[in-house]
């Protein structure tokens, strides 16, 4: 799409009267030059973002840097090395039929350019069952100078050929992760900053042929009742819309990834999946474009099945985008403790994927009951300070 520009007529000299009626005329202001929001890719962009947004369809993530997915192979007694990881998301990309319901997975860098034991590319294995490639690109959470203790998300630097070699390598889309913590505030500095920072790493993005998913997590640590957290999301969003569209983005060309409107998980009345529904989509009608092609939730802690329960709710009446997930623990928490490590297990914990792709894929359809769900996708996986 080629770059426009129009010209803006210069306006008339202004004139000044001075005292016994001479007059000075001031220089005429510079003409304007107005450079219209294009990219060479977004004919490309528009049509990967309606892909991974495809109806009963959301995203797997599992970007997971190597030291969180240290933690989950810790969690059932494996070490954490390239093997183990590698043969974790072995099981996970190739599982049979997973495309029927997944239209997107987000991948670290490492897993981007790995393959199967059999040598076979992980990107090839979800281009063959049409699953859109994604990679993170984000550098992770530092300390803020200036704030409340609060974090900013850093990774610009170098972040355009970073997305160029990934594009090479046939990533499609792109994740940043920033976020906003309400018992810190949050502060204004740091809601300026996630907002600019996601604004700035989306143009970037773009500009390489990546749609960006655009992810503020507001996160769960706290006892706030629920409007608090939607007094705090319309704010974060307000943010980030304003910056994405200083920074010419294309609306129909990115993905969000925002937090449901819960309350704290601390906060000592829990909400019903229907009033979450509505403050989340009350924030969402006041904040964000109808342009946005896709609303891929992330789950934040939550138990498999409320996470799905509360998507499910969200999709019980017509929405302006494709409502849908994005999730991580939500996906994988099933599939860890059924596989074990254990080469005999992988069948097992690949059908333990395929349900829990199906319970979302019906959610996003509107047509989740949660029924037959065993206690154990019940239990809630919320970690205080949780780090990715």
């Amino acid at each position: 799409m080629a770059m426009l520009t129009a010209k803006l007529t210069s306006p008339p000299a202004a004139t000044t009267w001075l005292p016994g009626g001479g007059r000075r005329s001031a220089p005429p202001r510079r003409a304007t030059v107005i450079r219209a929001a294009a990219v060479s890719y977004a004919d490309e962009l528009v049509s990967t973002a309606k892909s991974v947004a495809s109806p009963g369809r959301g995203i797997l993530a599992i970007d997971e840097s190597n030291a969180t997915c240290g933690k989950r192979l810790a969690s059932i007694g494996l070490d954490n090395t390239e093997v183990n990881r590698q043969a974790y998301r072995q099981l996970l990309l190739t599982t049979a039929g997973l495309g029927e319901y997944i239209s997107g997975a987000i991948l670290f860098e490492e897993t981007l350019y790995q393959s199967t034991t059999d040598g076979k590319k992980f990107v090839d294995c979800l281009k063959d069952q049409n699953i859109m490639p994604g990679i993170k690109v984000d550098k992770g959470l530092v300390p803020l100078p200036g704030s409340n203790n609060e974090s900013w998300c850093q990774g610009l630097d170098g972040l355009a050929s970073r997305c160029a070699e990934y594009y090479k390598q046939g990533a499609r889309f792109a994740k940043w992760r920033t976020v906003v913590s309400i018992p810190c505030g949050p502060s204004a500095l740091a809601v300026k900053e996630a907002a600019w920072g996601l604004a700035r790493y989306a143009a970037i993005a773009q500009d390489n042929g990546l749609v960006p998913i655009v992810e503020p997590e507001i996160l769960l640590d706290g006892d706030h009742a629920i409007e608090r957290t939607l007094e705090v999301a319309e704010k974060v969003w307000s943010e980030v819309f304003f910056y994405l569209a200083q920074n010419n983005v294309l609306f129909e060309g990115i993905l969000l990834k925002p937090s449901m409107v819960t309350p704290g998980a601390e906060h000592k009345q829990k909400a019903t999946p229907e009033a979450i529904a509505k403050h989340t989509l009350t924030m969402l009608r006041r904040r964000v474009p109808p342009a946005v092609p896709g609303i891929m939730f992330l789950s934040g802690g939550q138990s498999e099945v409320e996470a799905t329960l509360n998507l499910n709710a969200m999709n019980q009446e017509p929405n302006p985008w494709h409502v849908s997930f994005s999730y991580a623990r939500a996906l994988q928490n099933s599939v860890l403790k059924t596989w074990q490590g254990r080469p005999e297990n992988v069948e097992a914990a690949q059908k333990a994927l395929l349900v829990r792709a199906k319970a979302n894929s019906l959610a996003q359809l509107g047509r989740y009951t949660g029924e037959g769900e065993s206690d154990e996708a019940k239990k809630g996986m919320f970690q205080k300070g949780y780090t990715y």
